[in-house]
């Protein structure tokens, strides 16, 4: 325990400090909820250094949030069982309410602390600020940090700045005692409620595997404005914490991962799909209202020439379908499942209503996604046929289920692209 909080006390005290000059501290107090800490000065020097504030999580990582006497921000990570060379790049993926992720690299400042600038005008600090939950990957791991008291730690470190650039350290106090704000008139009309809280839905759709690492395809729609974690599983099995690892808007397409390591993965066929073949659909529509368990649908590639980047299929989908593997009689990967047309948009405009026009994204699109993100994956050429049941049985083991919390206007596109 003593060797721990020396540990800590090194963060907190060397997090923006140079190898000749180490900073001292805590002077004054910071304390909101299980964040820690106070202003700190270097060693040698004597003048005030930054302001900081940690908490430990039960991952084994001890996460510091600092600021210095300039207003740049940085997060510090500890963790006793790394093992780090300072001045080497230290490669973090952060990904904030599930989020696009940010690639950014830390630069160790001893063998087990490690600190990531956050420049005060960047997309980084700007999710930090109003997030509630963050992932870390890095070497392997993937570390979970609930955010929810971050919304008040952030202001008290900047009132730790503050009275220290005002005052000196002789103002060092309760840095978690704010100014009271003076009262300003209120501008809104005096009838105005409150501002409504963002509503959140449940957004659904369906992914499967490509990787024995755990790596998940899935549309872009599908992981697009989720609140806090991205959940997914197999099967009748529990769910389990995915990370989102890039996006690609453009073709509607995105790559998660899970922890662990999977034998059954999904085989992308390396031949082209014809007109007239036969597909089948795996997904998870409607989940929990029809079923809790994922649904097989069969039909035909009506036409090569759909949409763009799409497939024409005529397999029935409906909403949460989405992100789910197309498979040939082969039960190989010949698209991923994406939209189906808006049949009272197409009604309306030509007086006609439309059966089982469906489309997926063809697996040159997928396979180009899967090589820019370096994510290896299987290719097949099986020229067998299998009975519909077996394709199913065999899709059990690679499709998941994928769901989070959405905001309303996320959920709304989520729903129109379905």
């Amino acid at each position: 325990m003593a060797c721990r909080a020396a540990a800590v006390a090194a963060l907190l005290w060397s997090i923006f400090a140079n190898s000749n000059a180490e900073a001292r501290g805590p002077y004054g107090s910071i304390s909101v909820g299980n964040w820690k800490g106070g202003a700190y000065t270097h060693d040698q020097t004597g003048s005030f250094s930054h302001c900081a504030a940690g908490a430990q999580y039960a991952s084994g990582v001890y996460f510091v949030v600092m600021i210095d006497g300039n207003g740049g921000w940085s997060l510090g990570f500890m963790h006793e069982q790394w093992r780090l060379r300072t001045g080497e790049a230290f490669p973090l993926t952060l990904t904030f309410d599930g989020q696009q992720p940010f690639n950014v690299h830390g630069v160790p400042i001893a063998d087990k602390l490690v600190r990531v600038p956050m420049p005060n005008n960047s997309a980084l600090i700007s999710q930090f600020r109003r997030a509630k939950a963050m992932t870390v990957y890095t070497q392997g791991q993937l570390f979970q940090f609930n955010l929810d008291q971050t919304g008040q730690l952030l202001p008290v470190l900047a009132n730790c700045v503050a009275k220290i650039r005002q005052s000196g350290l002789a103002s060092a106090g309760d840095f978690s005692v704010l100014p009271t704000a003076k009262p300003v008139a209120a501008a809104a009309a005096p009838d105005a409620g409150p501002a409504k809280p963002d509503r959140l839905f449940d957004q659904t759709g369906t992914g499967f595997l490509v990787s024995t690492n755990g790596h998940l395809v899935t549309n872009a729609h599908v992981v697009h404005g989720c609140v806090g974690d991205i959940l997914g599983n197999l099967s009748g099995e529990a769910p389990a914490k995915l990370r989102l690892v890039s996006s690609d808007e453009t073709n509607d397409l995105a790559l998660l991962q899970v922890t662990g390591s999977f034998k059954d993965v999904a085989k992308i066929r390396d031949k082209a799909i014809q007109s007239g073949d036969s597909v089948v659909a795996i997904g998870y529509p409607f989940h929990g209202l029809l079923t809790s368990d994922f649904t097989v649908t069969t039909g035909i590639v009506s036409s090569l020439s759909g949409i763009l980047r799409f497939l024409q299929i005529s397999a029935a989908v409906q909403p949460g379908n989405s992100g789910g593997p197309l498979l040939a009689a082969s039960g190989d990967v010949v698209g991923v499942v994406a939209a189906k047309l808006n049949a009272i948009k197409f009604a309306r405009a030509t007086g006609n209503i439309p059966e089982n026009i469906n489309f997926a994204i063809k697996t040159g699109a997928l396979r180009d996604f899967l090589d820019n993100s370096v994510v290896p994956y299987q290719i097949s050429d099986a020229k067998a046929e299998l009975k519909t049941a077996e394709i199913a049985r065999n899709a059990r083991g690679f499709t998941f289920l994928i769901s989070c919390k959405a905001k309303a206007k996320a959920k709304e596109k989520e729903t129109a692209k379905n």
